[in-house]
């Protein structure tokens, strides 16, 4: 199973750790499209501060974020899972997840990434702003930039079981399965039912919904579940006591949407 998730906007400290070394993230055919996005960034963040906030899209208050990603050569590095934080991580818990549980969460998780293309969570990173939806003024819209990249490295990483795809729109759109991949990819979404008037109404609660992702996922890993299709997925979701909707596709090389239905909202 290979689980893709978003990272988070909001990042912890670098840290004291050693800085970054390009050579040693996973995914190694994204290192040309890194080194092209990483040197953009730091160039832009050190030589124009107004323009780097216009960019990447941060007021005034976030000034800091700019000075940090000048640094980013020379910043602590550590395990992007301790990285990334936020509704999603914390649900997810990665620090206290049971030995073997973590061992699965290391070779199943891979975080999407403006800068970095994606990385598994054992990728030592420093801590960074730059999301998929900024629009460098050389390499472009980061989404469309990273296509052709992660078109050439995903096949591979996705391996031959389920894709279980938890990203959102913006860096869904950095990579899209296709062919027989796609047909063992599942997209979730989480709805929220609740009754007015009598009559139930469903909605999409951001916060909710990325926090029922991260349990979800921990769920999973710490239940030792394995499925290797959507099929599968749904039927494992079903025994941990999700409430889950789902129907396969009219086409065999499309990926199966599975709506996750809850009742109460807990943050």
């Amino acid at each position: 199973m290979l689980v893709l998730l978003p990272p988070s906007e909001g990042k912890a400290a670098g840290g004291s750790g050693a800085p970054l070394k390009p050579e040693a993230l996973s995914l190694p055919g994204l290192a040309p499209a890194r080194a092209a996005v990483l040197e953009e960034l730091v160039e832009l963040c050190a030589a124009d501060e107004p323009k780097a906030r216009e960019v990447l899209g941060l007021s005034e208050g976030l000034r800091g974020e700019v000075a940090k990603n000048a640094e980013l050569r020379t910043a602590g590095a550590r395990p992007a899972g301790e990285i990334y934080t936020g509704v999603l991580y914390d649900a997810l818990g990665l620090a206290d997840l049971p030995a073997a549980a973590r061992a699965s969460a290391e070779d199943a998780l891979l975080v999407f990434s403006g800068l970095w293309g994606a990385v598994r969570i054992t990728d030592a990173i420093p801590s960074y702003r730059c999301s998929m939806g900024v629009k460098l003024p050389g390499s472009g819209a980061l989404g469309a930039y990273w296509r052709g990249p992660m078109a050439e490295v995903m096949p591979e990483a996705a391996g031959d079981g389920l894709v279980l795809d938890l990203r959102s729109a913006a860096y869904g759109a950095a990579w899209k399965p296709k062919g027989e991949v796609a047909g063992r990819t599942a997209t979730v979404r989480v709805l929220h039912s609740q009754l007015v008037d009598g009559v139930e109404k469903r909605s999409v609660v951001s916060h909710f919904n990325k926090a029922t992702k991260g349990r979800l996922v921990r769920d999973l890993l710490t239940a030792g579940a394995a499925p290797a299709s959507p099929a599968e997925l749904v039927t494992a979701l079903g025994d941990l006591g999700y409430t889950v909707e789902a129907e396969a596709p009219a086409k065999a090389a499309k990926a199966w949407s599975l709506d996750v239905v809850v009742t109460q909202i807990h943050h």
